[in-house]
């Protein structure tokens, strides 16, 4: 396997987090800093970030729209992130690339987590129309994911079958599969 950075080689998406841990402000900030200097098309930068930290209203206004396999663990992160993108720009036009910069703002959150020896899960499995509502979201704003920050929790905590994916060996696709011919 080629050199990885420590922080994409020890990175990774836990089901256990600490039920008890918080975020501070300052990895809050960090993280959503990481996020805003990502790349995008035209540096349009058409990603949206909403922060539910656990008790407040936002975070069980998100938790409440994920689907129930989701919230069977995500409820015990820190925090959960609604990462939404502008689908049209400031004269009206498609933004046909949002959701991939999204993607790149979400990844570049992930990689500042893993610095800040915090731990993310990014999670589609939700109702975005529910999303919409609740969070009285505007029209041309598009959630597409979220994303649950927090510490490691314990592993043994979880129900039996996300108990055996997470203490299991990490395996990714060998680089042949991925490369097209």
């Amino acid at each position: 396997m080629a050199q990885l950075s420590p922080l994409l080689a020890t990175r990774w998406s836990p089901h256990a987090f600490d039920p008890v841990a918080d975020l501070t402000d300052a990895e809050v900030a960090s993280l959503l800093e990481a996020a805003r200097w990502a790349p995008s098309a035209d540096n349009t930068q058409p990603w949206r970030f909403l922060v539910g930290r656990r008790d407040d209203e936002a975070y069980k206004r998100i938790l409440t729209n994920l689907t129930p396999a989701n919230q069977r663990w995500a409820g015990r992160a820190s925090a959960l992130l609604l990462g939404a993108h502008a689908t049209t720009g400031p004269t009206g036009c498609p933004l046909t690339h949002a959701a991939y910069d999204l993607g790149q703002a979400v990844a570049h959150l992930t990689v500042q987590a893993t610095a800040l020896r915090l731990h993310v899960r990014q999670i589609s499995g939700f109702d975005a129309d529910g999303l919409r509502t609740d969070l009285e979201l505007a029209p041309a704003v598009r959630p597409h994911v979220v994303v649950a920050v927090g510490r490691l929790g314990d592993p043994y905590s979880l129900p039996d079958d996300l108990r055996a994916r997470e203490v299991g060996l990490r395996q990714r696709r060998p680089l042949t599969e991925l490369m097209l011919r």
